[in-house]
This record gives C-alpha cells, structure tokens and sequence, in this order.
C-alpha cells in the first residue's frame, strides 16, 4: 500500500499554494506606508488638523494638545474641562465622546475640506507664538511650546480660520485631502504627557488614505486581522493566558503553546549552532552598580521595575541581557585571535508597561528575548552583518516569512564615538546589506546614540508590517565597561559590539505567528499533528498503541476520548486546527491500517499504519508546510 503514501505528500504541499482556491489574504493589495509614500504622510498629517479644528467648531469648549500620524492614520489628543450652564449656573461635567459626536465631527471635516481652505506655513518668535496661545487661552500649547528646543517656531494655518504649532509636512490646502478616504474609528482615554497624574485627555483615532479604494481595503484588512486576533485564537486553542492574579503583562504558557515554543526555540538554537554561535545564560538580577555602568540607571529607568534589597544592598530584574555578556567578555584578556566572539540567549527580561499599554502577547511586562550579542575586529563588521543577515533570512523564512522592508538608521545628532568608527560602522552595514542584494531605506539621523543600525520589518499574510529583527553597532558599552582585546601589534583595543535580535521577543513573535497563520500552524510546528478518532470503544487499546508508536517517532499525537458522535469529533479536531485526523473503526483495526481525513481537504482515504506515520515523520522533519500562512478564511 506504499503507493498510497503519494496523495498525503500531495496534501501537505497542496497546503503551500491550493491551485484552485487562492487565499483571501492572497488577494489583499499591498497598502502604501508613510515610509514609502511621502504625499500620504502629508494628508494623514493635514487630515489630523483639519479633524482638530472641526472638532473646536463643533465643541468650542475642546483644547487641542498633540495630534501625530501614526502608522495607518493620525489621532489627536482634546481635552474638554468642565463647563459652566450660562441660563442656570450649574457646573456640566466635561463632555464625554460618543459615535454621534464622531459623525458630528466627521461632517464639519468634509465641510472644511470641501472650502478649500490654502494651508499656510508661517515662522514667528517664541515670544509671538507665546502671546497668541496667551490669547486663545490653550495651555497645553504653552507645555508643547516649552518643549521645543528649536527656532523660529514653525506654526501651520487653515485659512485664517484655525492654527497650531507644528513643523509639517501638510498639503497646499484642504481640497487635496480625500474626505471619503478617511474615518474617524474610535475614542481612547490617554493621560497628557503619559501622566497618571495629569489630566485624561480624550484621543480620536483615525485612519486616511490617498483615496477611496484605499481605505475600502484597509477595513478589509482590519476585518480579516479580528479573525486572526492572536488573544481570541490563544484562548480558543488553549495557547496561552494572562492571569490577572499574577499580575498584567505576565505570560502563561500552556501545554499546546509550550509544545510549539519548545520546537521554535530548539530550531532558533540549533540554527545558531550551526551559524558559529555559543549559547549562553544570564541571571536574572544583578546589584544595581551594574546598570549605573552601563548606563541603563540613568537613561532607562523609568522602564525598569523598582529595585529589591538584598543584604543592604540594592538589586535590579534585569530589562536588558547586555551588561551580562559584556561582564563575561571582560572575565579575561581576550587576543585578536579569539574573535569574533558569538554569544545568544533567549534571555527573560523585565520592563515596566503601563497597565493601560498591555496587549496580549505584543505589549507585555516580562518576555524573552532572542538575544545575541557579537564582539569583533572593526575589520570582522561587515562579514559579520552579513552572516547575521544570512541567519535571519534562514529562519525567518522557516516561519513562512520571506517579505522584509528594511531600514538603515545613520548617526544622530548626538553620538558617542568618534566620525572615523561611525563611517566605517555604517558604512559596514551599507556593505552587508548590498552583498545580501537587498533593497533598503535610509534614516538619516535615526540611528541608536552608540551605534547605526539595521531594522528589519517583516510583512504578514495580510500585508502588515511587523519590527522583528535589528542589527545595531554599539560603541558605548564596551567604553563603558572598558572591554578591550590585544591586538596583532601587542596594543590594547576596543571591540565593536553588535547587538542583534531576530525574533525581537519569544511572546511578540509567537503572537505575530498567529495571527500570521490564523493559528492554523504548518504540520512542524502544530502542537497536536495527529488525533485518532475512535468509532467505538472496542478499538480504543488499538488507538492508543498506534499512538505509542507514533510518539516514539517524535510525532505530537491524540487519542480522542471517544465519548462524542464522529461527526463531533471531527469537528472538534477541526475546531482545534489538528492537520491530520484518522477515523479508526474495527475494520481499521484488523487490516492495521487507518482512515486519513486533512482537515484542509476532507477524507484522504486508507493508509497502512507504518506508511502512514513514516510520511508524516518526514514531512515533519522537513517542514514541508512552513510557508503556509493561514487558511482560506480564519475560522
């Protein structure tokens, strides 16, 4: 019966691409990006003002602070004090935001669009813009104003109707904003400044686009991505909680979830290994002169937790894992003969989020983060960048991740290290990206303050971009830390560190994988690859040592309790995203074979036992499915 091994294969790679069913994703049209497009940066940007002033038309009592672009739109933060009844006197609570007030909105915006109104730059003193937010009584404006370090100030006019303080860019005027390719979705409650104890401010979130069509397939894209909700499809499969008892932001794994971290982790190690990496572990405190030598004290710590005593003495959680490795490339003299040195850990770290900042997997208080940290010669960078590059594509790809957008961020303003290094780093990462033949952005000035880097942004089944992996330079730390190595004529000197990440976090990215996938994961990575379903209970012993045998050739496999019809248990092996199901009757039972049913594409007819668990040990070795990203339509 071996020759019936040749449908499954065909299964598992039909799965890859159906040739006569392509994916509702697949047919999603690639959005443009404020990036990539610098005409939508300037109506998102215009769209916020004009939203701004319609909202002081329609509630005149409404103070306007911030209101930036954001990746799929802008939003804008009001506040609305308390008022006082002119015909009675009593005090009215400030206004709370409806849907209604949001259409009210919506239709004073068209109105203003539609005037075309010219949008003015115009350039004043700071004592000027001072006096004119005197006058119209915005105090928040004063705050901003203060924090602008540069002159003249820049202020943004609609006509002669309505201004702001801002630097641009906008649009020549309100008619070339697309009024039906903008919505105005919801209404956050967002402390001034991040505050807790400033005053709650009412932001309006919304989405432009260039136009109509546009914005048609953005809510689309939103419609399918509530589908792939990774917090519903983690409860759902039972992947994964957050319990409030322990604490927000703090991840459980459950059993099917572990099971699938366990394989992505032991392919991240193993890819390591093989690229030249040594994998190393950390602790999880260390005293606090640590941090205050690395700088994190100082410049991080409103992120960081509170420090623990310890013997009178103060402890940190760690919200970093590069202090450690840089302690234990100083734990002795290095030669240039020793390096590169290539330390990874997927090391659990700490960070304060605010409680109103958490979400689900992708926003968390503690996580893992796929670390590594590399320390080189200056003329080791770029063949180093390269093979990092080589590594994230590798495993990226097995993932089913092969679109990137990728960004080079160049030095800041204010830098450590000296011009030389910074050229010879940047130009390094220019380098290794041109050896890797990939097309990428500039920043310039948007580099780290020790180190230019490269970010990497992966695109998802449905065209999101997700920030995943990072390669950064780092001057700074081993200055700190005073790491040095002997070099070939018997000087001390400097090693560049690099900082990279793949992943960026285990949580995070298993959160994008889901969704990546509608948490219908390829046959490598299901926590349950296999369910037998019994018809009756006499071939419950026959289910349970086919079972044993299938776990002895590393295949992840149930065994239906056999209590549901078999039509429910279908359905609930379904339900539960299980690839491969057998229906196992007495007559199964005494030919030794089984009734394969993909839940892809229904009954797949009857396999030898052996046959059958051979073809889905290998086709799990290989990962034949990794490519896959999502079925038809996320249940």
């Amino acid at each position: 019966m071996k020759n019936h091994v040749m449908p499954l294969t065909r299964h598992f790679m039909s799965t890859l691409a159906p040739p006569a069913e392509q994916s509702e994703a697949e047919e999603i049209v690639q959005l443009p990006t404020n990036e990539d497009d610098e005409e939508l940066l300037k109506i998102r940007h215009s769209s916020a003002h004009v939203m701004a002033m319609a909202v002081q038309q329609v509630f005149p009592e409404a103070q306007v602070t911030i209101g930036p672009w954001i990746d799929n739109g802008f939003y804008y933060d009001f506040y609305f004090p308390e008022t006082v009844n002119k015909e009675t006197g009593e005090t009215v609570p400030s206004r709370k935001l409806t849907e209604q007030d949001l259409k009210a909105v919506k239709k004073e915006m068209d109105k203003i669009i539609s005037k075309d109104y010219p949008i003015r730059r115009e350039e004043v003193s700071r004592e000027e813009a001072q006096r004119r937010i005197n006058e119209i009584n915005e105090p928040f404006k004063l705050e901003i104003l203060d924090s602008i370090k540069t002159e003249p100030i820049t202020i943004y006019h609609i006509g002669e109707e309505w201004w702001d303080l801002c630097a641009g860019p906008h649009v020549e005027s309100t008619s070339r904003i697309p009024k039906k390719a903008i919505s105005l979705d919801s209404v956050a409650g967002a402390y001034w400044r991040g505050d807790e104890k400033r005053e709650m401010l009412q932001r309006i979130y919304a989405t432009a686009w260039k136009d109509p069509q546009q914005l048609k397939q953005y809510k689309k894209m939103l419609e399918e991505a509530k589908k792939r909700d990774h917090r519903m499809l983690g409860k759902k499969l039972d992947l994964f909680s957050v319990q409030e008892e322990a604490g927000g932001g703090l991840v459980f794994w459950h059993p099917k979830g572990s099971k699938i971290r366990r394989m992505i982790e032991d392919f991240w190690k193993n890819a390591h290994e093989d690229a030249g990496y040594d994998i190393v572990y950390s602790p999880h405190i260390a005293n606090i002169n640590l941090w205050k030598t690395s700088g994190h004290f100082d410049f991080y710590r409103s992120d960081m937790f509170d420090q623990m005593d310890v013997e009178n003495e103060q402890y940190q959680i760690k919200p970093m894992n590069c202090p450690f490795h840089c302690l234990m490339f100083k734990d002795e003299l290095r030669s240039y003969r020793d390096l590169p040195f290539r330390w990874a850990e997927l090391g659990t770290v700490y960070r304060y989020e605010r409680s109103g900042t958490l979400h689900g997997l992708m926003r968390v208080r503690g996580f893992t983060q796929d670390d590594a940290h590399i320390f080189c010669l200056p003329e080791q960078l770029e063949d180093e960048i390269v093979g990092v590059l080589d590594l994230t594509e590798r495993i990226l790809s097995r993932f089913g991740f092969d679109k990137y957008d990728i960004m080079l961020s160049t030095k800041p303003e204010k830098a450590v290290g000296s011009d030389d290094i910074w050229e010879a780093a940047t130009k390094a990462l220019e380098g290794a990206l041109k050896k890797k033949g990939w097309e990428y952005g500039v920043d310039e000035g948007g580099g780290a303050f020790y180190g230019p880097k490269i970010d990497l942004k992966i695109r998802d089944a449905i065209g999101r971009q997700w920030q995943c992996s990072t390669v950064q330079c780092d001057f700074n730390l081993p200055d700190r830390f005073g790491l040095e190595y002997v070099s070939a004529e018997g000087t001390r000197e400097q090693p560049i560190m690099v900082h990279r990440a793949i992943f960026g976090s285990m949580e995070r990215f298993f959160g994008i994988l889901i969704e990546n996938c509608s948490g219908d994961f390829p046959l490598w990575l299901a926590p349950t690859q296999f369910k037998l379903l019994p018809v009756t209970d006499a071939v419950q012993n026959y289910c349970n040592e086919v079972a044993a045998k299938a776990r002895k050739m590393g295949i992840r496999v149930e065994v239906d309790r056999g209590s549901e019809r078999l039509a429910k248990q279908i359905r609930n092996a379904e339900q539960q995203r299980v690839p491969i199901m057998a229906v196992v009757g007495v007559k199964e039972m005494e030919t030794n074979n089984l009734a394969v049913r993909s839940r892809k594409l229904g009954d797949l007819g009857s396999f030898n036992v052996d046959d059958l668990l051979s073809e889905l040990s290998r086709c799990s070795a290989a990962a034949e499915e990794m490519t896959m990203q999502g079925d038809k339509s996320a249940e």
